[in-house]
């Protein structure tokens, strides 16, 4: 499918009345308190942004005449915009696969941010970013070449999902199942507007909503916030993004790993264990004669046995101008051979839209998000 532009990056937005979207829970109420309304009121608006999506005030029908105009003057409605569309062609040579889909999304203030439906039969997995750039630089990744930019709202968060959900049906005919934060951004770094959005997510009454347990938050393994997440009592899954069990490798990889040791990222995710009781998944993306040795599955295969740990092996989906190669295929099977006679639970997943630059930032990258 041919690449599909939705607006005019060119055109602008009007500006002129601040955007309610930007607001969360707590600025809402106060909003609400501000114009004489009871609490369940802020409940109420925040359901018809949310649940009904509505895009303008006046679709409120369950406010008076009167509280729906002194919020259309003070507040507009402007969510997040699609702006292209890229699909991947169907491979005639992989009987079952099913393309993937990349998305340029237009925020209010016109920031570019990328988001990534990966179908397979039994899921609709949406990849969304927490940031718009990133600060991390980890070298193999073609955002943290951009740099960082902001943090995305918690609207703007739950914007890619329901976006991503009504595309999904589109031009698969089937919604969202799945949700990983792995896109744009350390989504660690934006951990309460994180924390917001997956609340508004996986609101059970609203018209869309997901199970936290369908939800993956990936993060480079910021210790504290790991702390954070496990003691905040939700249940969905967590993804560290290792790379290398060893201290050299991941530094020079992983820019964020000197302020992070190994040892301190094992304790953490021991403590992690202790506190949800679930595994942590250590996502290993092989890298030609980095970290695809018989010495790097030895090392992890130790790291991942001193706590309660998952492998997820995944092929590099290349970048221009990086100077990375996946690994070979003897090479990873011999790796994911070590790991499976060492006992360990490994799960291989090849790297979609390579054909539409799907990796994070690429997309945005070539569309001038960075000028």
């Amino acid at each position: 499918m041919p690449e599909q532009t939705f607006s005019d990056p060119s055109t602008p937005r009007d500006g002129t009345l601040p955007n309610i979207r930007e607001l969360n829970r707590q600025q809402i109420s106060g909003v609400m308190t501000s114009l004489g309304q009871q609490a369940y009121r802020a409940r109420q608006l925040h359901q018809w942004l949310y649940s009904h999506q509505a895009r303008s005030f006046d679709e409120m029908s369950s406010f008076s005449k009167r509280l729906r105009q002194q919020l259309a003057d003070a507040w507009a409605i402007r969510p997040a915009e699609l702006d292209t569309v890229e699909t991947e062609p169907a491979r005639r040579s992989m009987p079952g696969h099913i393309p993937t889909s990349k998305f340029l999304l237009r925020m209010d203030d016109g920031e570019l941010i990328e988001s990534v439906l990966i179908p397979s039969e039994e899921r609709m997995t949406a990849c969304l970013s927490s940031q718009a750039g990133c600060a991390l630089r980890c070298t193999f990744c073609a955002t943290g070449q951009m740099g960082f930019r902001r943090d995305l709202t918690a609207s703007e968060i739950t914007d890619q999902a329901f976006l991503l959900d009504r595309e999904a049906w589109r031009l698969y005919g089937r919604g969202i199942t799945n949700i990983v934060f792995m896109g744009m951004g350390e989504p660690l770094l934006n951990l309460d507007n994180l924390f917001e959005a997956i609340a508004t997510l996986t609101e059970k009454e609203y018209n869309f909503n997901i199970s936290e347990r369908k939800i993956t938050i990936s993060t480079v393994g910021l210790v504290p916030e790991i702390g954070r997440i496990a003691r905040s009592g939700l249940r969905s899954k967590l993804a560290i993004s290792l790379h290398s069990a060893s201290q050299t490798i991941r530094e020079r990889m992983m820019p964020v790993a000197a302020d992070y040791p190994l040892d301190a990222l094992s304790t953490a995710i021991s403590a992690y264990n202790g506190e949800t009781g679930q595994p942590v998944t250590l996502v290993w993306m092989l890298l030609e004669g980095i970290n695809d040795t018989p010495e790097e599955a030895r090392k992890l295969t130790r790291f991942a046995k001193r706590g309660l740990c998952k492998i997820n092996l995944i092929d590099y989906n290349a970048i221009v101008n990086l100077k990375f190669r996946p690994g070979y295929s003897d090479t990873k099977t011999m790796f994911i051979q070590r790991l499976l006679e060492a006992g360990l639970l490994v799960t291989v997943r090849k790297s979609q839209g390579a054909t539409i630059n799907a990796a994070c930032g690429q997309l945005a990258t070539r569309s001038g998000n960075d000028d």
